[in-house]
């Protein structure tokens, strides 16, 4: 299928010093302008955030994520450690990046995550710092992370009916992210998103009861496209939801409107909209994320790091990028800036999505 995206550009600032590249095919493209301060892809877009994969291990088997079996993990001596992490993300600040997120796998697994979280909130530049969570072990960490530095949370929450619940997460009980999201608010971080995956025939009855429930709590809720990521041919025509789809299910209860306010915080691809229910008048604000349907490339702000130091200039590319191998090396601290550059002269101009053509990995792995 061939779907319509979205324009947009992100251009560098002036005195930058142009150099020659060439594309994917060999063949020459436009020059990227570099700027010691600044880190800019082959098409001119700024990357500003860093999606920093902490661990590649969770305590769900989510549908849209893994196979009911698992994967296998990779040894933990592989995973890159928080030193190295923590220098990385030195690295990436200095080229630029501004917004840091941390995700797995499932974050708090990761032992001493909260140290992990300080250290990062340490580093000068880092204007944002962020997590993506399932939430299932959030009720006792929720205060000790916001205590260290931690900003923003987004949770995962697909259905609020305990058995779909169950069904979805391949075992995961509601009542303990309910807690951490509870948790969570008491802590006061700046931000707390709801994230849900539209999945066709398995949660899309559920939509309008999480615009309720983020309603009342005054949170905002993203509901997300199941891209065709996984190693178990799980996505396809029975599973797959267009965003507009979802959309008009939650049009049904609220009268939705964009919101141009600017005033959610995220730098991220969801495109946010105003609602109030049709019968109460509940305020709602929901955003959507369509990386199939509407695509979002030209406007992408992000590189990813693997938990073993792989660095991802697209989520549906593998990296061929080892910085943990370089780092583990001794490679200096001009090298790893000169690798991290050369490589994001590389990254494509959009995702194949278009095309359905799957990446065979699991999402655990990757960080989303």
């Amino acid at each position: 299928m061939s779907l319509p995206g979205h324009r947009g550009n992100i251009a560098g600032r002036c005195a930058e010093r142009p150099t020659r590249s060439l594309g994917i095919s060999g063949a020459p493209r436009a020059s990227i302008l570099k700027n010691p301060f600044q880190l800019v892809d082959l098409q001119h877009r700024r990357v500003e955030y860093l999606r920093l994969s902490v661990t590649d291990r969770c305590n769900f088997r989510c549908t849209y994520c893994m196979p009911a079996a698992g994967v296998d993990v990779v040894p933990r001596a592989e995973l890159l450690d928080f030193a190295e992490m923590v220098a990385l993300t030195r690295i990436f600040v200095q080229l630029g990046v501004r917004r840091v997120r941390l995700t797995g796998g499932e974050p708090l697994v990761r032992r001493d995550i909260v140290d992990l979280v300080a250290q990062l909130a340490a580093i000068p530049g880092v204007d944002d710092l962020a997590m993506t969570t399932n939430g299932h072990l959030l009720a006792d960490l929720a205060q000790p992370l916001r205590d260290a530095g931690l900003q923003r949370l987004n949770v995962s929450i697909d259905t609020l009916d305990p058995q779909q619940f169950s069904h979805v997460s391949r075992g995961g009980a509601l009542q303990p992210v309910l807690d951490g999201i509870a948790a969570a608010q008491r802590a006061g971080f700046a931000s707390i998103k709801l994230n849900a995956v539209t999945l066709k025939g398995l949660n899309d009855d559920a939509l309008v009861p999480l615009c309720d429930f983020a309603a009342a709590q005054g949170l905002v809720l993203r509901l997300i496209e199941y891209m065709p990521i996984g190693v178990d041919a799980a996505w396809g025509p029975e599973t797959w939801l267009p965003i507009a789809d979802a959309r008009a299910r939650v049009q049904a209860a609220y009268a939705l409107e964009p919101d141009e306010s600017g005033e959610i915080v995220g730098g991220g691809p969801a495109r946010y909209w105003r609602g109030r229910h049709r019968q109460t008048g509940q305020a709602l604000r929901v955003g959507f994320i369509a990386a199939v349907s509407e695509k979002f490339c030209e406007a992408c702000n992000r590189v990813r790091l693997s938990p073993t130091g792989v660095l991802r200039e697209c989520l549906s590319a593998r990296g061929s990028l080892s910085l943990r191998d370089k780092l583990r090396s001794g490679a200096t601290h001009d090298e790893l800036t000169a690798a991290i550059r050369d490589a994001l002269a590389g990254k494509v101009d959009g995702h194949q999505y278009d095309a359905a053509v799957p990446t065979l990995e699991s999402m655990s792995a990757i960080g989303g």
